[in-house]
């Protein structure tokens, strides 16, 4: 529907929305890898990565896994166990059990409850943070007074307010899980995230302020914890000298190849956060004037690391827009403009922007799991949406909200034509 406008020439090479940035010494540790041997999961880099790792956040044990998502898996199952017992082979540790999630991220912070055979109840998102709504957490607890563990993600590098959301879990004797993929090198209160909850966890995937290519890993303060997910994630292998196993156990530890990626990339975490910041600032300021904000990132409490940037246009500058399960439609009006006509501009010059994480509660495969908002008799509700009002604010950053290119290599005058791209579909 949108028609290229010829003055805004196209980029050569496609500026993504976030891509992999590499330096140099990454290759050395990998060469290095290759040259002894430790082609392996086990060796000096995965040693290695996991005492960066703890350094950094401030936790005392980590344990590299192939992904964040691995890691996710194993940290429901040690809540599980923790809270209702070992289950039989077969069951998972959370069967039957529901699990309070946060609506508005990836999938992969949620389909690990499925797998241990939990039930994820989704708890909506507040315009503070873009993150878990602690008002609606504690509506979710009066509902369901039983459930004992809760997982919360941080919305694109942004920390939730985790002094409130831990009071509440631990007013209920419950776990945190906290997945802190989007937010490694991010800190609440000083605190880096991956250091709150019982068990944590931080990606390495492609496209994340540091990558490995792939790779995650499991963060903890309890030595018992990580030596589970130690053994759960090499098959679990009892100590004998041949192989024996009496738990069910995965193939998910981090490659000593992969692990000399994410050892080369560790020391530039810091450079990647400032050279994201900078781009956020840049929008910020290049977008002013517009009935548009950015993604909350200014926070009293918090310091982000601004993996992506983000706009959320204005409800009375919104143009008529349409969402079908796979498609969109919208109709353009002079002064407005909606999140598909903007994307479908930044396509045009051969940038990458994206839709903001369809919340959880929408996605057809959970439509009929609960959902809690944090209206005034805290009823559980399914797509519930109040226009104009408080209910579902998932929904409404969703249909207002766009993800902007961020990879941290667009040069300033790349940017520059963006903003007036953007600024273009408002007139």
């Amino acid at each position: 529907m949108f028609k290229e406008n010829s003055k805004f020439e196209r980029f050569e090479s496609k500026i993504w929305l976030s891509s992999p940035t590499m330096h140099g010494p990454e290759i050395g540790y990998v060469k290095e890898a290759y040259e002894t041997n430790w082609m392996s999961t086990v060796g000096k880099n995965i040693d290695e990565v996991e005492r960066m790792i703890c350094e950094y956040i401030g936790c005392k044990y980590a344990v590299a896994l192939s992904s964040g998502t691995a890691s996710l898996h194993l940290a429901m199952k040690l809540a599980g166990v923790e809270a209702y017992g070992m289950p039989k082979i077969g069951h998972g540790a959370l069967e039957g059990k529901k699990v309070f999630c946060s609506d508005m991220t990836f999938d992969a912070t949620v389909n690990p409850v499925v797998y241990e055979g939990g039930e994820p109840v989704f708890i909506d998102t507040e315009y503070d943070t873009w993150n878990m709504d602690p008002v609606a957490l504690k509506k979710a607890f009066e509902i369901y007074p039983d459930t004992k563990v809760v997982v919360v993600a941080h919305l694109y590098g942004t920390p939730g307010k985790v002094d409130k959301i831990n009071a509440i879990i631990k007013e209920h004797d419950a776990i945190l899980v906290e997945d802190a993929a989007e937010s490694l090198g991010a800190t609440y209160k000083g605190v880096q995230t991956g250091a709150f909850g019982k068990y944590n966890t931080i990606s390495f995937n492609g496209n994340k302020i540091i990558t490995g290519s792939a790779g995650g890993c499991f963060l903890t303060n309890d030595e018992e914890a990580a030596n589970k997910v130690r053994k759960w994630s090499t098959q679990a292998r009892e100590n004998a000298a041949w192989y024996q196993h009496e738990e069910v156990g995965y193939n998910y530890r981090m490659s000593n190849v992969v692990a000399g990626v994410v050892r080369g990339q560790f020391t530039f975490l810091d450079e990647h956060i400032a050279q994201k910041k900078a781009i956020y600032q840049r929008y910020k300021e290049g977008l002013k004037g517009l009935p548009i904000s950015m993604n909350p990132m200014d926070l009293k409490n918090s310091e982000p690391n601004y993996w992506l940037s983000c706009l959320i246009i204005d409800k009375e500058a919104m143009c008529k827009q349409v969402f079908g399960e796979q498609d969109v439609c919208y109709v353009k009006e002079t002064g407005k403009s909606c999140p598909t006509e903007i994307l479908e501009a930044i396509s045009s010059i051969n940038a990458e922007g994206r839709p903001i994480w369809k919340p959880m509660h929408m996605q057809p495969i959970y439509r009929l799991n609960p959902f809690i908002v944090r209206d005034g008799n805290g009823r559980a509700r399914s797509n519930a949406y109040i226009e104009g009002g408080v209910a579902d604010v998932g929904m409404d950053i969703f249909t207002r909200g766009v993800c902007l290119p961020s990879d941290n290599k667009m040069t300033i005058n790349q940017q520059e034509r963006i903003v007036q791209v953007i600024r273009a579909c408002f007139e």
